[in-house]
């Protein structure tokens, strides 16, 4: 039988597009055009003076301190730099407010104040908790984690936050859950997305775990980065972090989170379940259909743009916490 591609209405063609909205179908990453991708959505920094864009970016960035923080000594190990700062402020995929990487000023739209987190569903103590009630509440410390994009680029990130589990002992899932969804925040007027095909996008950005991987050790919560809160860019005030799999399984702005019985639709599994599966683990044996995943470009340290090519380990490197939930 002869397969028949049949369009799909968010997609668009390639001569419809500028080469940074390709992004948003993840299409050249690893097409030869990767070097040139990533310099031009990078701001210079070098030179003696700084452009009034690098300034805005810094201030995004120079937030808060979280005091007494300390690092977790079972997840501070990595084999690799941390990703300076300045890189991974500027390098970002939030698609509430863009397709390309440069969404960092678009960001500067959340309103975080106030913010509330609704616990509900199969739980015996549902709670709405506002971001204040969760950082006092659950210990801070701080993880350095790989990270890893479908896209096939990764950073070393300094996340600050609390294990989920420890949230979960909060609400006590009832036994008939089974998967858990997270839910971004989302309000058309702020969170516009990419600027073509809206009425196709399944907003508001959502994301599940099974119950299982969410009581795992690695699986956590990010209130902050770099010792300081969390930028909107990162996700403020609440995203979720899960080392083992794919970047796009951690929502950002978190404003629900729903225990389940039957597992939840998610965004990039709705819009195209052959490229984007709700398990999502990173693979190096398992390629995405437009390119390999057996290699990475591991943005590290500055000025100016740095990477390096580095072999993918399977789980991102953390098969012995994870691996055991697939067997």
């Amino acid at each position: 039988m002869a397969f028949i591609n049949l369009p799909k209405p968010w997609k668009i063609s390639e001569n419809q597009i500028t080469p940074e909205t390709v992004y948003y179908n993840r299409r050249s990453f690893l097409k030869g055009v990767v070097t040139t991708s990533i310099a031009a959505s990078l701001i210079p920094l070098t030179g003696c003076q700084k452009s009034a864009s690098q300034t805005a970016l810094e201030a995004t960035l120079n937030l808060p301190k979280i005091p007494n923080l300390k690092t977790s000594p079972k997840f501070s190990q990595v084999d690799r730099p941390i990703t300076k700062e300045i890189l991974a402020g500027q390098y970002n995929n939030f698609y509430e407010f863009g397709s390309t990487k440069k969404i960092w000023l678009n960001a500067q739209n959340l309103p975080t104040e106030n913010w509330k987190v609704e616990v509900t569903g199969l739980v015996k103590n549902p709670k709405t908790y506002d971001i204040d009630d969760l950082k006092k509440k659950f210990p801070l410390e701080e993880r350095i984690y790989r990270f890893r994009c479908v896209e096939a680029w990764s950073m070393v990130l300094p996340w600050v936050g609390f294990p989920m589990k420890a949230l979960m002992a909060a609400v006590e899932p009832k036994s008939e859950a089974k998967f858990v969804s997270f839910t971004s925040f989302y309000d058309k007027e702020i969170t516009t997305g990419p600027s073509f095909h809206l009425g196709y996008l399944p907003w508001p950005y959502k994301e599940g775990l099974t119950i299982e991987e969410m009581a795992n050790d690695l699986a956590f919560f990010a209130v902050g980065i770099y010792g300081h809160d969390l930028p909107k860019q990162h996700g403020a005030p609440l995203r979720m972090v899960i080392p083992w799999k794919y970047g796009f399984k951690g929502a950002k702005s978190i404003v629900k989170v729903e225990f389940l019985k039957e597992k939840p639709a998610t965004y990039w599994n709705t819009i195209d379940p052959n490229e984007y599966d709700f398990q999502a683990n990173v693979n190096p044996a398992k390629p995405h259909p437009r390119w390999s995943q057996a290699t990475e470009k591991f943005i590290s340290t500055g000025p100016g743009l740095s990477w390096e090519i580095k072999e993918t380990l399977p789980y991102n490197g953390y098969g012995e916490y994870v691996a055991s939930l697939y067997s």
